[in-house]
């Protein structure tokens, strides 16, 4: 008696159990919008589409003729702005020995106190110009250094390892700021996406286990609910869910298609 009813119990749950085979494609969930920061035309365009590159390869390159442009102008600013200093600190002194001077021919009575007076005033202008054109230089010493800065975000390298899955500007177009020009994807984070219908939710969980199949390599391995998006598609009452899986040392690549099965 007590046979039968194990018997019956794991019948029940057989016949419960439940396996969702879902269709989905293998995505990178770091795919990156490649942009430069600065207008200007390509002068160098390094990648391919397809093509594997590692953290730090050059993707491509802008040409740098406005920055030189701006670089000179810059320069012609610190030359003038030294010699206004240059000017004014030359005053100064002469306008020091002449204070000093007056100060000693003073004390002798050789000389009216408005003179001294005068010249009081003048060396204490004078020392303000001094720090305004000394300020001045170190302003477009400044902007120098904000100039040559532009020359590290002419060069585009790679941020992370991955693919070029997209390129949208050759050697010799312009390229916008904000505008993607390359598509970096990461293969090292790459994730399934599928879509499951909304009277199976109650079947998954985040966390939850699953079987993955690649089978253009012949991959069949384990992995794990890692998203649920709630966002249902009105057209199809369907909701997106990620999946984390290990890749088996097998050469992934996103745009693959994938099975997934998934038993409660």
């Amino acid at each position: 008696m007590k046979k039968q009813m194990v018997f019956v119990a794991v019948l029940f749950s057989v016949l419960n159990a439940v396996e969702i085979d879902l269709s989905g494609s293998v995505i990178s969930d770091n795919q990156k919008m490649m942009t430069s920061r600065y207008m200007g035309f390509v002068k160098k365009m390094a990648v391919s589409e397809g093509d594997i590159v590692k953290k730090g390869q050059l993707l491509y390159e802008i040409d740098s003729k406005e920055i030189e442009s701006a670089e000179r102008q810059v320069e012609l600013g610190i030359s003038q702005a030294r010699l206004a200093l240059q000017m004014n600190k030359n005053q100064y002194n002469n306008v020091l020995l002449n204070l000093a001077r007056h100060q000693r021919l003073f004390k002798k009575k050789m000389v009216s106190k408005y003179e001294l007076e005068t010249l009081e005033l003048a060396a204490k202008n004078l020392k303000d110009m001094v720090t305004i054109a000394q300020k001045q230089v170190d302003q477009a010493l400044a902007k120098k250094q904000e100039v040559l800065n532009q020359y590290n975000y002419l060069k585009i390298i790679a941020p992370n390892d991955g693919v070029i899955v997209a390129k949208r500007v050759n050697e010799g177009e312009m390229a916008l700021p904000g505008m993607p020009a390359v598509i970096l994807t990461d293969l090292s984070r790459l994730k399934i996406v599928a879509e499951i219908s909304e009277s199976q939710l109650k079947d998954i969980h985040l966390g939850k286990e699953v079987t993955v199949e690649v089978p253009s390599l012949g991959l069949r391995t384990t992995g794990k609910i890692s998203s649920i998006i709630p966002s249902s598609n009105p057209m199809t009452h369907k909701f997106k869910i990620k999946i984390e899986f290990d890749f088996q040392g097998k050469s992934v690549y996103p745009g693959m298609y994938a099975k997934i099965i998934i038993k409660s």
